[in-house]
């Protein structure tokens, strides 16, 4: 489980009553799509065929660009997820953190599961990699929130 039973107020956006913007809440789900998007050729390479988590990184980017609704996005993490299900390792965790990039849109706090299954994908070097494309706006709450949640997240993050 990702997602603690208590919802961080961070990452809860201010018509809800927590204080996320909607730019930091566009900005996480960006870089959760990014994250996803740089292992997912680990998941294509044993699954050439099956577009369901490219579907879902690009979703992603739709949600943010007002193209599409929550509940679309929610469907779209829903079969990434279930593109991922009958695999092992690096092509299921990359299709996970698909899955988890757009479900940023229903729940901002998802973005850190896109970037742990990315990590679990492609292993601790990936990590660089996230950070040098964290947006500096969003750095020092990404890391505190890897610190706290780091025990949820199997441990992946060097934090």
């Amino acid at each position: 489980m990702i997602l603690p039973r208590v919802r961080d107020p961070r990452f809860t956006t201010l018509r809800r009553g927590g204080t996320l913007t909607d730019a930091d809440h566009q900005l996480l789900a960006l870089w959760a799509a990014a994250c996803a998007g740089h292992v997912l050729h680990l998941f294509e390479e044993v699954r050439p065929g099956d577009d369901r988590p490219r579907r879902a990184v690009d979703q992603t980017g739709a949600w943010v660009r007002g193209e599409i609704t929550m509940t679309q996005a929610r469907v779209a993490a829903f079969h990434a997820n279930a593109a991922a299900r009958d695999l092992t390792g690096p092509p299921r965790f990359a299709a996970y953190a698909a899955g988890q990039a757009v479900a940023v849109a229903h729940v901002a706090a998802h973005y850190l599961g896109a970037a742990a299954y990315a990590l679990k994908a492609a292993g601790p070097g990936e990590w660089d990699w996230q950070m040098g494309h964290l947006p500096p706006s969003l750095r020092s709450l990404v890391l505190e929130d890897q610190g706290l949640r780091n025990c949820l997240c199997w441990n992946v993050f060097p934090v």
